[in-house]
């Protein structure tokens, strides 16, 4: 009798190791997770011909038709466009500023915003639109 409650606890199964790597896996897939950054509003891009992916956009202006310039789902004027993203910079440096402009904008607030945002000191700067 005794020799068959002993097998009995020999046959379980410890659970608490597996369970700590799943859990740390869990962080890692969160903490490396690539979170997907929106302007805050819907613009119908221009089309273009010569046209490519842009990798680690980190920062998103969108500028609708009525003029107006969104960031992180904020509106901003133009006078705050360069410390807003100074500001974004900071936070990931590696990053690059993608301008959505609506095809209805007007196109000298759109290179506005190019420039402050390469005033900021971010390199890479781009405009978004619809491949042909």
């Amino acid at each position: 009798m005794r020799e068959h409650a002993q097998k009995e606890e020999d046959a379980e199964i410890n659970m608490t190791p597996m369970l700590d790597i799943v859990f740390i896996m869990l962080i890692f897939f969160i903490v490396t997770a690539v979170f997907v950054k929106e302007a805050g509003v819907t613009v119908e891009k221009p089309s273009a011909v010569n046209s490519f992916t842009k990798q680690r956009a980190s920062i998103l202006i969108a500028i609708t038709d009525n003029d107006e310039i969104w960031i992180n789902r904020r509106m901003v004027d133009l006078k705050s466009v360069r410390t807003v993203v100074e500001r974004l910079q900071i936070e990931n440096p590696r990053g690059t500023v993608v301008v959505q402009a609506d095809k209805e904008a007007k196109a000298g607030l759109a290179l506005e915003v190019m420039k402050l945002a390469q005033a900021a000191g971010v390199p890479n700067v781009a405009i978004s639109a619809i491949p042909k």
